[in-house]
């Protein structure tokens, strides 16, 4: 079911999350015309706190929220912390989904991850996998939470009328990602690794692994833009995938990472180390049917991402 927005750009919109996505949805959102955001910090206002968002919604009464926020991290913190995973990330969803239907929310946006679909869904992932088979047990915490978030917006839906739409990203980079060595995605973490070897004169740089692993990466700003677009043109309970629909190998993404960054040496793959899943990538022929696609290219997305993170190296730390 697609249908229009019934918000303005005077419609206050709250925008949970102040991360690489929530960063993207306010540049998005400001860029369209919508000048009513309300944001807060995490020390302003603690999603897992069930009083204290109550009384944020109760005072604020938005039009519209964005659920951005959760408790994300890699494997390690994710098998380290598993009971955190699943109860942080299923108190933000619930004080969220539940505080904006009691006030009168007019739409909410749910964001979910490609992490919810079976490990060996059949390639690529579309919609209707979901729940057809085991987890990838790294990161089943997070994924069970995220689950339950989708559900709970299609139930709320199904029992209230409550206008939930629920958008599942595939692997996002760009401004304000983490850029960490210990803990970043892969994407991000090349980046540092090459402008380090660079500016080290190194001879090669190794990364882990044969190369020959496929993924799909979007641009966070084209994340935003889809949300937004799904958020005035969409309403529906069956969850979108969003994603550019095209992957790449990690040797691919490496060379592209290697010229952005303009490094000289060797690139040296460790076939000794593992390579994980060999292929993720979503099916998004849905989201192109209701209109959308994603425009910034990978070399162009990696290029300005680059550049930002030479804006703001100092600020990062390993």
């Amino acid at each position: 079911m697609t249908g229009s927005s019934t918000l303005t750009p005077r419609s206050k919109i709250f925008i949970a999350g102040r991360g690489l996505v929530g960063s993207a949805l306010v540049r998005c959102l400001q860029n369209r015309g919508y000048d009513n955001l309300v944001l807060k910090t995490r020390q302003e206002l603690d999603l897992t706190d069930t009083k204290s968002v109550a009384a944020f919604f109760d005072r604020e009464r938005p039009d519209c929220v964005f659920d951005a926020a959760a408790k994300v991290g890699g494997i390690h913190a994710n098998t380290t912390y598993p009971a955190d995973f699943i109860q942080d990330n299923l108190l933000i969803q619930n004080n969220l989904i539940n505080n904006a239907w009691r006030h009168g929310v007019k739409k909410f946006v749910f964001l979910g991850s490609s992490c919810i679909y079976p490990k060996f869904a059949p390639q690529p992932m579309k919609e209707e996998y979901l729940l057809t088979g085991p987890l990838e047990p790294t990161n089943e915490w997070y994924a069970v939470a995220k689950i339950a978030g989708i559900k709970m917006c299609q139930a709320y839906r199904k029992q209230h009328g409550f206008d939930t739409i629920s958008l599942m990203p595939t692997n996002l980079y760009g401004p304000n990602d983490n850029f960490n060595l210990e803990n970043s995605h892969v994407l991000p973490a090349m980046l540092r690794k090459f402008h380090e070897a660079k500016a080290a004169n190194a001879e090669a740089v190794t990364l882990w692994g044969t190369g020959t692993p496929r993924r799909e990466f979007l641009q966070v700003d084209d994340m935003a833009e889809a949300a937004v677009f799904l958020m005035e043109n969409y309403s529906g309970e069956q969850i979108v995938n969003v994603g550019v629909g095209e992957d790449v190998s990690i040797r691919e993404l490496a060379e592209f990472v290697r010229e952005a960054v303009g490094f000289e040496g060797e690139l040296v793959f460790d076939a000794s180390k593992p390579d994980g899943t060999p292929r993720k990538l979503l099916d998004v022929s849905y989201l192109h049917s209701l209109g959308w696609k994603a425009k910034v290219s990978l070399p162009e997305g990696i290029r300005s991402t680059y550049a930002w993170f030479l804006e703001h190296q100092s600020d990062f730390r390993r």
